[in-house]
């Protein structure tokens, strides 16, 4: 037992050891190359300055009225007479409406609606300066030069076309470096860039109630209605004559006078 635990002592003291030292072994590179790189551009000053143009706006109105509300999904319909649906409308969302704020769930079927979308362009240059000094160790004119920076090391830069260096305060091009001349390159780029941003905003005016009837008209309006006119009897046909009646007023007459003289003889 003591032979097999001496065994796996050793064997597990030999796998450390190969371990650490690669572990030692990486950590060293990685800071040799953080140190190179911060010395590298430490050697390379940059700095970068951003001026803006004269910015522009143009203003989008769209009006329309509110068909119907469903859940998130609200449908309008546009000043032109196009239906628009706009689907999934955020909760947070909200229209200005009669000077109260609503979300999509307070909005009503024959609402106003005005949508205006404001866009800002502003032009933007990025300008970058980067300026490096050393001494001239080998230069290839006009494509590249080879400097020795102040931390010792060299280290080679493409020239650009058309690139100066500054020599004693004296302008030069690559063609005029010697070696061993102390040189200072500034390197100036600007590049253009637009920057849009868009402001939304809603507003609105709730539908209209119905009018009012004017204050000297009543509400209820009381109509008579003509009852219908009563019915006139009919009139008899004319199929008699006035003649026996007054034949009856004779025959009654002469009788009251015959009775009477009879009356009186008694």
């Amino acid at each position: 037992m003591n032979s097999v635990s001496k065994f796996s002592e050793g064997e597990y003291t030999m796998n450390a050891k190969p371990r650490w030292t690669r572990t030692w072994l990486v950590l060293a590179v990685g800071v040799v190359c953080v140190a190179f790189a911060v010395s590298t551009m430490a050697q390379v000053k940059t700095e970068t300055t951003t001026t803006s143009g004269q910015a522009s706006t143009q203003a989008n109105v769209e009006r329309g009225e509110v068909v119907s509300v469903v859940g998130n999904d609200l449908v309008v319909k546009m000043e032109n007479g196009e239906i628009r649906h706009f689907p999934n409308v955020p909760e947070s969302a909200r229209a200005t409406v009669d000077g109260k704020q609503l979300g999509i769930h307070d909005l009503q079927p024959g609402m106003k609606l005005q949508r205006t979308i404001t866009t800002t362009t502003t032009p933007m240059t990025v300008t970058t300066v980067q300026t490096v000094t050393g001494t001239v160790w080998h230069v290839t004119p006009p494509n590249s030069v080879i400097l020795t920076l102040e931390n010792g090391k060299n280290q080679q830069f493409k020239i650009p076309k058309g690139q100066k260096f500054t020599v004693e305060g004296q302008e030069m091009d690559a063609w005029a470096l010697k070696k061993g001349m102390k040189v200072t390159a500034t390197k100036i780029s600007e590049a253009p860039m637009t920057v849009v941003e868009q402001q939304r905003k809603v507003t609105g005016k709730a539908s209209p109630p119905p009018p009012a009837p004017p204050a000297n008209v009543p509400i209820l309006i009381a109509v008579a209605v003509p009852s219908a006119p009563a019915a006139t009897p009919a009139e008899l046909p004319k199929t008699g004559s006035l003649i026996p009646l007054l034949g009856m007023l004779g025959l009654l007459s002469v009788g009251t006078s015959v009775a009477l003289r009879i009356f009186r003889n008694l």
